[in-house]
This record gives C-alpha cells, structure tokens and sequence, in this order.
C-alpha cells in the first residue's frame, strides 16, 4: 500500500489519494471515487458486534446510495482474510449482499493518513497495544474535496440516515444554490443562499416567503 504523508484535514480539503488493496481487489482511491460521491468509513475491527450492524447497514442501503450517485468504501485495521470471512457473517446476519468495498488496513496507513486512529479509549486496542480506528466518516465530493467528516466512538453505531440527509443537503445546496433548516429532512422547504438577492430570488424560487431579511424559504426543489 503506498500513501502520500499526512495532513492535516478539513473541510474543503482534497481527500489524499492512496493506493490499497480491497475485499474488490488493489484500489486507487481518486480512481474509485472517479465522477461518484464517496463515503469513507471505518470501523474498529471484523467479528466485533457494533462494526458487523453496521456494515450490514450500509449494505440494506444499496439503492440508496446508488440513487445519489455514492459510491461506500469501508476500512478496519484488518487483513483481507479476515475481511473475507466476515463479510459472510454480515450477509447471513442482516441478509444482506455486501458489495462495497473494504480496505484491508492492518498497518493503519490508511488510518493514519486520515486520522481515523482511537487516542481516547484504552481498551480499542490490538493484542499489540496499537490503537484501532474509531467510526470515522468522510463524505468526498467528484471534486475529491471533503465535504463532512464525523468521528463516532467505538462504542457508538453510526446514524446512516443522518449521512444520508446530509449527502441529499449537500448535493441539493450544489445544484440550487439553497441551505437546509436544522432537522432537514428531504422535501422540506429549504433556505434560499444569502448570495441570492431578492430579485433573483423571484426568479429562482418564485412565491418564496420572506421569515426575516436574512431568512428567506422556498419549497425544495425536490
């Protein structure tokens, strides 16, 4: 596996590229991600009970992601044999057919570059003492630029819904130029951008209703 060295990243930075190999074979991340959306996920490790509802989530969310164009990569500080095995596991469980990728990162290369390594709990640890990663996520745009990154602790399952509301504000905020309310959901009205001015306003989003001058609503364009 090679991988450039690491960063410091945010929001607005270009996710690194790497090169690793997958239970989908040798991966060039910029590759992968190609003209798709991409989440990047990791959990703490195979055969443990909070990663396995997990991946078998993300799994019964296919038609999901693939309506939004994402394409869901997965990481653990594990080998492919392993990753093979429990992949098995997932499927009978939640019956599912998991057919995204999962980076084999025992080196914690990838983890590392990416900052996904557990500094908090003592016990998230291999039988070498190394630190195993927490639940990570990063939404990565066709840009390759990082759009949200969420860090869960070991102990805590991931909300995928939420990752999925905020993949449909982001896409929808790029094409109409719209913010989104707290507790969002898809088909609520949303915030048209200050950038917008009134008179554009009346053509973009003609009947808007103004709440404040610097709180305009629209129904979404959904």
């Amino acid at each position: 596996m090679s991988a450039p060295q690491n960063k410091s990243l945010r929001l607005g930075s270009t996710a690194p590229d790497f090169t690793v190999e997958t239970t989908k074979g040798k991966i060039n991340f910029h590759e992968f991600i190609g003209d798709n959306w991409v989440i990047l996920f990791s959990h703490p490790a195979d055969f443990t009970p909070v990663c396995t509802t997990e991946l078998g989530l993300v799994a019964a969310l296919s038609e999901e992601w693939k309506a939004r164009g994402v394409k869901p990569i997965g990481l653990s500080a594990n080998g492919l044999g392993e990753h093979e095995k429990w992949i098995k596991d997932i499927n009978d469980i939640s019956n599912v057919d998991l057919d995204f990728p999962i980076i084999a990162d025992a080196d914690r290369q990838v983890a590392a570059l990416y900052d996904m390594l557990d500094y908090q709990d003592i016990t998230n640890v291999d039988a070498k003492g190394i630190p195993f990663t927490v639940r990570s996520v990063f939404i990565i745009d066709p840009k390759k630029t990082i759009r949200l990154t969420l860090s869960y602790p070991a102990s805590t399952g991931r909300n995928f819904d939420e990752i999925l509301r905020v993949i449909d504000s982001l896409q929808l905020g790029d094409k109409h130029k719209i913010t989104t309310p707290g507790n969002w959901k898809k088909g609520d009205d949303v915030i048209i951008h200050p950038s917008v001015s009134n008179e554009q306003a009346e053509t973009m989003f003609p009947g808007y209703r103004t709440v404040r001058p610097y709180l305009r609503l629209t129904k979404s364009p959904f």
